[in-house]
């Protein structure tokens, strides 16, 4: 009895290990490739619905620092001490980030049907250990690209905090106060 349970784990981390090295292909030199192309899309639709809404799910609209028009993507809203944030899964490297800066920080975020503008400020990363390990437990679709183990003590975050970009989110018109 005992020897089924230890290959049923075996092979449910054979299989997790699997899933991530397919993810982390996906997204191989930080850009995804045609298939997450097409599946982004549909989760920017599914994502700006009223109806088909996960809790942390949300769509960033931000204007493209080339092409001057508007992009959409989704991204997974994390919760810390009473803020909300954003983070960079693929780093500081990724298009979104480099459109956030090139924009001065203005967006807009889409939840559950209704567009809000928002003003996003990227945290130092002597501040992003916290949320980081928070973002882990909220979205696990991230958790392939991320190094560290979500269930990790705090100074495993603090090693990599340089590598991933946090941004807090703010009304437009809100001023931005440090953490």
């Amino acid at each position: 009895m005992e020897k089924v349970g230890v290959s049923a784990r075996y092979v449910a981390r054979a299989v997790m290990r699997g899933a991530a090295a397919f993810k982390r292909w996906m997204y191989r030199d930080g850009w995804p490739n045609a298939f997450m192309r097409r599946v982004n899309r549909f989760d920017v639709l599914m994502y700006g619905s009223r109806l088909l809404s996960p809790r942390h799910a949300a769509v960033l609209k931000v204007m493209g620092r080339r092409s001057g028009r508007l992009t959409s993507l989704p991204v997974v809203v994390t919760e810390h001490r009473g803020a909300e944030f954003l983070v960079s899964m693929l780093g500081p490297e990724a298009n979104w980030v480099r459109n956030v800066q090139a924009a001065g920080g203005k967006a807009v975020l889409c939840r559950h049907g209704r567009e809000t503008p928002v003003a996003l400020k990227e945290v130092p990363p002597e501040q992003r250990a916290e949320i980081l390990r928070r973002y882990l437990a909220v979205a696990p679709g991230a958790r392939p690209h991320i190094p560290v183990n979500r269930h990790a003590p705090l100074p495993e975050f603090e090693k990599i905090t340089h590598q991933y970009p946090v941004f807090r989110i703010a009304g437009p018109d809100t001023p931005l106060l440090q953490l």
